[in-house]
């Protein structure tokens, strides 16, 4: 029941949609600052979310619009504000396991996951300076390599066209959140150029709840900002320059004086667009990232915090770039050729084991790892009604300039030294689809698809502890391979129905998942002393994770109504067989078979909105072993927002307006960690 409510009675629309009942199925147009969408992608399983549907969520974060997206996940349930930066991971279809991305999210064509650990810098990416978001589920093998295992979140910017010349906002709210953000577009001759900036700051919420609370436990305040630009510059009748700039910085304390993280990074990237009849692109990315962790311990009556680690430095940084051709061909066929080349390095630098009121230990762990790719796809279009696609890419990969090296911090004798020799190899994958309009609206659809991803620096180096829980790195760690297939329809009979449903099936060789290894009390190899009740676990490859399932979407507009709602199942299993056997048949740790948003919007006069949205996530298990289940839950947010004069409005949010208890996680000892409860938002926008 529950669930039927859900899909029946929750929303998050943008008005300019909802007052445009013939336009009501995608993104509005924005100015093309990039190739154009490849043919063959008609053939893929793929959905794109416009900017005012980004800058409609109670929430004003583009993850938790995102959810919205059959089959989208993060590996906690809760936000940017609250969650440790690093469970920030992007995954679709089920095919999680762990807190690193199986998706490849990219801003303007540019990777933006940490180059050390693989986590999405959520809060650096605001909606209001969005034009487009494009989700590809499925293995992005062809234009995409390693890394977009489960699909790819093409982010792309807005422009002049999108955006209003200038906007800022203030926003205020629940236990003292502000919000202040602007963004500003212009044309320069045929050029643009945008600038933005966003501050966020809150007294958080104790993420305890309080039948369970100790005296150390306080809220989880948050600070957290961004400012950047993007530019286009003509350098020719069909060159573009096109230039990005992101600089970002956080600050969370995770509910407990001394567990603090900071974020520090900036990310730029510089493309040269050809858009004549050889259309090309050339892409150059830098990246640099570093991430500081503070964790304490706590007694059993929650009462008194001890420091646990001191991971104060983890410096990181990606660099690459990517060719990209389109030769014309013939009529009816498109060919896509490119070159592409990523490289990270980065180490984690950490104070560890407090003991006696000092830490007794000094670590360092890192490494480098690269990959270099070509790929090469067709598409063509035999007959008026159908679309065939194929393509195939090769990718050498190396992992080099491993180690993991420890030293006691009173003696600097050595007590971890571990340096695994450099490993490379050559990675072929490939795709390939059919999309045919069988009748006029209804388009049928199949896709084959392989895809990599190779382990993270952090996945590799870093040993980590969770409250009373520890896990070790493993530098012998191999890739992750996925095998894929789906077949899909969609069903666009009017301007104001669009219905689609894919089936598929996933099966991800050698996942990487931390597996259990032990119980305290004991001492065990990189993590030294696990007290009683904690758990040892170790990361391996597994054997495999199969996950099948359906993902369903439904778009609908009655006048001033719209309604879009969409629904993924996966039946998600481990193999596991030697010291993972007891994984086996089990679900992956955090992925939940249910999962279901929906969006009913109305506008009782033009710019005006009021939206409820829905969302349920089913119950999931909060360990590899499945000794510890967290509970489904059921949100409801609503958003109203009304002008008040010329240019100015009023919003109104509101998230889980019900108030219910969202189990993000859960300790050995039984102690919840819980997502955002009840919170209220009023905002004054100004745009011209």
């Amino acid at each position: 029941m529950r669930l039927l409510l859900t899909l029946t009675a929750s929303a998050s629309i943008a008005s300019p949609l909802l007052a445009d009942a013939a336009a009501p199925d995608t993104a509005p147009e924005i100015v093309v600052t990039g190739l154009p969408v490849a043919k063959g992608d008609t053939a893929y399983d793929i959905v794109s979310l416009g900017h005012d549907q980004l800058t409609t969520s109670a929430s004003n974060r583009i993850e938790d619009v995102l959810r919205d997206v059959a089959g989208f996940q993060q590996y906690r349930r809760t936000d940017s504000r609250t969650a440790n930066p690093t469970s920030q991971g992007a995954t679709l279809r089920s095919l999680g396991g762990n807190a690193s991305s199986r998706a490849l999210v990219t801003l303007d064509g540019a990777p933006v996951a940490d180059p050390f650990a693989g986590y999405i810098p959520w809060f650096a990416l605001a909606p209001e300076r969005l034009g487009n978001v494009r989700v590809t589920r499925g293995a992005g093998a062809g234009a995409f390599g390693s890394g977009a295992l489960a699909g790819t979140i093409e982010l792309s910017s807005a422009d002049p066209a999108t955006l209003p010349g200038m906007q800022a906002e203030l926003d205020y709210g629940s236990r003292n959140s502000l919000t202040a953000s602007a963004v500003g577009s212009t044309t320069l001759g045929t050029g643009a150029v945008s600038l933005f900036g966003r501050y966020d700051r809150g007294d958080g919420y104790v993420i305890i709840p309080a039948n369970q609370a100790g005296p150390a436990d306080i809220p989880a305040r948050y600070a957290q900002g961004s400012l950047g630009f993007d530019a286009s510059i003509p350098v020719g009748d069909d060159t573009k320059l096109l230039v990005d700039a992101l600089g970002f910085e956080d600050h969370r304390v995770r509910g407990i004086d001394g567990n603090t993280s900071a974020v520090r990074g900036v990310d730029t990237s510089v493309r040269l667009l050809g858009t004549g009849r050889w259309q090309w692109q050339a892409l150059a990315y830098l990246q640099a990232q570093t991430f500081a962790n503070d964790v304490v311990a706590l007694d059993a009556a929650r009462a008194v915090a001890t420091p646990s680690l001191d991971q104060y430095n983890t410096p990181a940084t990606g660099i690459g770039g990517k060719l990209e051709l389109r030769p014309p061909v013939g009529h009816g066929i498109e060919l896509r050729l490119g070159v592409d080349l990523r490289d990270d390095t980065g180490q984690t630098e950490e104070r560890s084991r407090y003991l006696l009121g000092r830490y007794t230990r000094l670590r360092e762990g890192g490494g480098h790892n690269q990959v270099a790719g070509g790929y090469a796809e067709v598409s063509a279009t035999p007959l008026e009604d159908i679309t065939l696609t194929a393509g195939g890419r090769i990718d050498h990969w190396r992992i080099a300039g491993g180690f993991l090296h420890e030293i006691d911090a009173q003696t600097f004798a050595t007590t971890i030294d571990e340096r695994p020799a450099d490993r490379d190899g050559w990675e072929p994958t490939g795709r390939g689809g059919i999309a045919w309009d069988a009748v006029a609206g209804l388009k049928l659809r199949a896709a084959a698809y392989l895809g990599y991803r190779l382990p993270t620096l952090n996945e590799l180096y870093r040993p980590f502890r969770v409250g009373a829980d520890a896990t070790a790195s493993n530098s012998a760690l191999g890739l992750e391979r996925l095998k894929g297939a789906e077949v899909g329809a969609d069903f666009h009979p009017s301007s104001t129905v669009r219905l689609g449903i894919t089936a598929f099936t996933n099966r991800l060789e050698g996942a990487i998942g931390n597996v259990t290894a032990g119980v305290g009390p004991g001492t065990y190899p990189e993590v030294g002393f696990v007290a009683a009740g904690g758990i040892y676990r170790v990361r391996r490859n597994l054997d495999a994770i199969v996950a099948q399932g359906i993902e369903a979407e439904a778009h609908l507009v009655e006048g001033a109504w719209r309604l879009d709602a969409s629904y993924a199942y996966t039946h998600a299993r481990v193999r596991g067989s030697g010291l993972a056997a007891a994984l086996n048949g089990l679900p992956p740790a955090l992925t939940p078979a249910n999962q279901a948003s929906a969006t009913i919007g109305w506008v009782p006069w033009p710019q005006a909105l009021v939206a409820l949205t829905g969302r349920y996530s089913g119950a999931q298990n909060e360990d590899d072993l499945g000794t510890r289940r967290l509970s489904d839950a059921a949100t409801l947010d609503a958003v109203i927002d009304v002008p008040v004069a010329r240019g100015i409005a009023v919003t109104l949010r509101g998230e889980n307006l019900t108030d219910a208890l969202i189990e993000s996680g859960e300790s050995t000892t039984g102690i919840i960690d819980r997502g955002t409860p009840r919170t209220l938002t009023i905002g004054l926008r100004f745009s011209r």
